[in-house]
Parts: C-alpha cells; structure tokens; sequence
C-alpha cells in the first residue's frame, strides 16, 4: 500500500514539474522576423527599435542592449526597411533583445 501511494505521489511531482518548467520557458521567448520600422538611439548602450512583425502585422518595441547591434546601427548596416531575425525576452513587460540579425547576413 504504501509503495502504491509513493508511486502515484513521484507521478503527481513529476507531472507538476513538467508543466511548470514548460509553461515558463514558452512565456518569456519570442521569436520573429519583421521589418524596421524605426531605430531610436537612448545614449550609446541602447536602442529601441520597432519592428513589424510579418505574421501579425503588429508593431513589436525591442530594446537593443548588445554592443555588436548597436555599432551594426551607428555604421548603417542595419537599418530602417531592413528584415530582420529577432529573439527577444517578454520577461517584465520589457521586450530585450537576445538575438538581432539581418535575415540576408550581417
């Protein structure tokens, strides 16, 4: 009796963890490509650019915080009507870029 209820306990912990783990990993990730719409430089360590995302149609703000796609910004070689590949953090109502490039290459 008592390795029955050991058993169906393990199974219940088990079940838990796994839908606990995987809800938080899909809601703080978000993946897209969309064009630029607009780059706003914020001093020298960030920017916030607006995509549209070419699924939805919707305008998404990111912030940019990576010192590469910033200087890719300064030297023109990311720009507005460019397509880009973004990954982004939604964690704390704050879209932070994780990943940023052009999907031609740069």
């Amino acid at each position: 009796m008592k390795k029955a209820v050991s058993v169906i306990m393990m199974a219940a912990f088990m079940a838990l963890s796994i839908v606990s783990f995987s809800g938080v990993a899909s809601a703080e990730e978000v993946k897209m490509i969309g064009v630029i719409q607009k780059i706003e430089m914020k001093g020298a360590k960030e920017a916030v650019v607006t995509l549209k995302d070419n699924k939805t149609g919707k305008n998404v703000e990111i912030v940019v915080t990576d010192d590469l796609t910033l200087d890719k910004f300064k030297d023109k070689r990311i720009k507005l009507d460019d397509e880009i590949r973004c990954k982004y953090d939604n964690a704390g109502g704050k879209n932070t870029s994780k990943l940023f490039r052009k999907t031609a290459g740069c």
